[in-house]
């Protein structure tokens, strides 16, 4: 696709290369490149978007299906041949409307381009086998290998499938693994210090965008139909905040009160700070604290952009106690750094780039974290504890932990939501430190 005169396959290679390769974060290199490219007519933009993050979403399966057909295994190839391979197989497989030959023409293009004409033949060979084979690919048995067959249908490692058919069993597992692949969905929350849900609505249907209701929370709504946020007005002005479903409603459990004082302890990109600033009627002080001053500046950027005078930010490490804090808030909300298996249907680099060691490490950061923050929290107050994703090693098993040893909190409810029909996996926990001699009362449980 060259209308522009941009090779925009090209681009699109040049972004799976940094991905793939370099381990950059696919969001952040194709908006890079989205941005150098902005003058490409919408329809090339789109194309590059697809053509990325569908290659990205659908790794696993096209390496199977290519290491079907290649003499050369896939982690063996040079890693531009690799990468054309790939996103040229997800274009023959997922993308009906683009012929096949201008697929395998353009596939052999930039094989040369890339100063690899000895390997044209051999690229062109295997795509014009993918094309002659692709209504007779023969997947992993189901009953033979039902996690490999899992892993490989839906493009998410075996460790994770085996997790969650364990923690959840099949049907539970299967639909999580489904929700991986929809596309995710946009869900903004009305800047309440600014305006009504129904004048956000209002609003954003004259900026020609589509609006749905979500149901919970009331005041937020999912959005499509727009080139770009940045380009609404009632964006950049701050009327609305693009937050997902579970951090909404992990600011919502945390119920604070006008005059509160609240300390968030990882808080970027800022959302549930805002969120409960806003709660707070601007009354009161909430801390948004985190490890960098990158992350600090987002908040910042964030807190800017909607007007609040009731947040201050901090670049504050929160694996370290701060002696200051003992006693202080209100409300301790600690959204903890966690695997982020909720979210790989949005951010599908995690589902490659986690594993299992690293998320045992992360149970161990989030625990330290805990054990150094729980008594931030006055008596009397909440703590809030969150991650955005689905393993219950870092949720449910964590909270027992930390109840186990810290009795003085009462556990309140704790929610799993699990991903589903573009929306995340969040889980939350809502605790709150009992006043002196005070005792544990029933936790409730509630799915979404």
């Amino acid at each position: 696709m060259t209308t522009s005169g941009v090779n925009v396959r090209g681009l699109a290679l040049s972004v799976l290369l940094a991905v793939n390769e370099d381990m950059q974060y696919s969001h952040l290199v194709l908006r890079q490149v989205l941005e150098k490219y902005q003058y490409l007519p919408k329809q090339e933009r789109a194309f590059l978007t697809r053509l990325v993050e569908g290659t990205l979403e659908r790794l696993l399966t096209l390496d199977y299906v290519i290491d079907a057909y290649a003499k050369t295994k896939v982690h063996k190839m040079k890693p531009a041949v690799r990468n054309i391979l790939r996103m040229s197989c997800y274009q023959l497989l997922y993308m009906d409307q683009v012929p096949d030959s201008a697929v395998c023409n353009e596939a052999v293009k930039l094989v040369r381009k890339r100063g690899l004409s000895g390997l044209s033949g051999f690229v062109n060979g295997v795509l014009r086998t993918v094309v002659r084979e692709r209504e007779h690919i023969s997947f992993p048995d189901a009953k033979k290998e039902p996690v490999k067959a899992l892993a490989v249908r839906f493009s998410v490692p075996e460790w994770i499938v085996r997790e969650w058919l364990s923690d959840y069993g099949r049907e539970k597992a299967e639909e999580m693994l489904a929700a991986a692949g929809k596309e995710p969905k946009i869900t903004v929350r009305a800047n309440t210090t600014k305006c009504t849900a129904e004048e956000l609505r209002e609003m954003l249907t004259r900026e020609q965008v589509r609006v749905e209701e979500l149901g919970e929370p009331e005041d937020a709504f999912v959005i499509s139909g727009f080139d770009n946020l940045k380009y609404l007005p009632s964006f950049r002005d701050g009327y609305f905040y693009v937050q997902d479903v579970g951090s909404m409603l992990a600011a919502a459990a945390a119920d604070p009160k006008p005059g509160d004082h609240v300390i968030d302890v990882c808080a970027a990109p800022g959302g549930k700070s805002i969120h409960m600033a806003e709660l707070m009627g601007g009354a009161g002080c909430v801390e948004a604290r985190d490890l960098t001053e990158y992350r600090v500046g987002l908040i910042e950027e964030n807190i800017l952009r909607h007007g609040l005078t009731n947040v201050k930010t901090a670049c504050m490490d929160a694996a370290l106690r701060d002696a200051a804090s003992v006693n202080r808030a209100d409300v301790l909300m600690c959204d903890l750094p966690c695997s982020g298996l909720g979210v790989i249907g949005r951010k599908v680099d995690i589902r490659y780039r986690m594993n299992q060691e690293r998320a045992k490490e992360l149970v161990k950061l989030q625990r330290q974290i805990l054990d150094t923050v729980w008594d931030y929290v006055k008596p009397g107050g909440t703590l809030v504890y969150c991650t955005c994703t689905v393993r219950r090693a870092e949720n449910e098993e964590n909270v027992d932990w930390f109840l186990g040893r810290r009795p003085e909190f009462e556990p309140v409810f704790q929610r799993q939501i699990f991903p589903r029909d573009g929306h995340d996996g969040f889980f939350i926990a809502k605790l709150v430190r009992s006043m002196p001699f005070g005792g544990n009362k029933a936790m409730t449980g509630k799915e979404l």
